[in-house]
């Protein structure tokens, strides 16, 4: 059990600091990579999640869920994970992504002063709406989640039991898959699809003394904390029903 929080642990750190740290590349004044736009976001997400499986997998962590509702999804599906274990790993993955995020404001630290706008710079810690919304904010994080476990469960279900798919591939896979979910469904809400990723974050930047930040907007933080969980239900359910 240690070895599997400790490689949940590690991979949400490079989780972030991949993650995060494009965003704050692309968004933070006199960065390199200031308006690179939304396509190297997702690109950059979907090689942070990449990474972050090798390390978690390298380190212990078999099954490199990275977020609390993939875990919960696998739970539900039976045979992957005991009750006891929930707690101990989702943890792990919550104190990677809150580590991770301090990496991050330390690696862009001569940047949030330059940066006047405190919106922007939340927006490297967590998720915000397009268009604040909470039905269809919600609505939007339930739907990315739940493609995103079955599009797990795809990658790792019965095609490779037939060998089509090696799982030496998987992470590879995966990495394509939340760029795709970013590309496709992350207009909405920035695509947290992901507890962790975002309420961890989400408290390093009300804890941080980041020059020129504003509030953490916790009135709408429980929105990409729930709507993963919901949705990761929901996307586990429907791929047991094709089972």
């Amino acid at each position: 059990m240690e070895d599997i929080a400790l490689g949940e642990f590690l991979g949400c750190i490079f989780l972030m600091v991949f993650g995060g740290g494009v965003v704050a590349n692309c968004v933070l004044e006199k960065s390199k990579g200031l308006n690179a736009g939304w396509l190297a976001i997702a690109i950059g997400w979907g090689f942070a999640v990449m990474g972050a499986v090798f390390v978690a997998k390298s380190t212990g962590s078999i099954q490199a869920d990275l977020n609390p509702a993939v875990t919960l999804a696998k739970y539900l599906l039976g045979g992957i994970y005991e009750f006891s274990q929930i707690i101990p790993i989702i943890l792990a993955q919550f104190f990677g992504c809150f580590v991770g995020a301090i990496i991050v404001w330390l690696a862009y630290f001569s940047h949030w002063k330059e940066t006047k706008d405190p919106a922007t710079i939340l927006a490297v810690f967590s998720t915000g709406p397009a268009i604040r919304n909470s039905a269809t904010n919600f609505l939007n994080e339930v739907i990315g989640t739940c493609v995103l476990v079955f599009g797990i469960g795809a990658i790792f279900g019965k095609a490779t039991n037939n060998g089509e798919i090696s799982p030496a591939m998987g992470p590879y896979f995966v990495g394509l898959l939340v760029w795709a979910v970013v590309l496709s469904l992350g207009g909405v809400t920035g695509c947290a699809i992901n507890p962790a990723r975002d309420l961890a974050p989400r408290l390093a930047h009300a804890l941080l003394p980041i020059a020129g930040k504003g509030k953490s907007d916790w009135s709408y933080a429980w929105i990409p904390v729930f709507g993963p969980v919901v949705g990761g239900i929901v996307g586990a359910l429907l791929w047991r029903a094709f089972l």
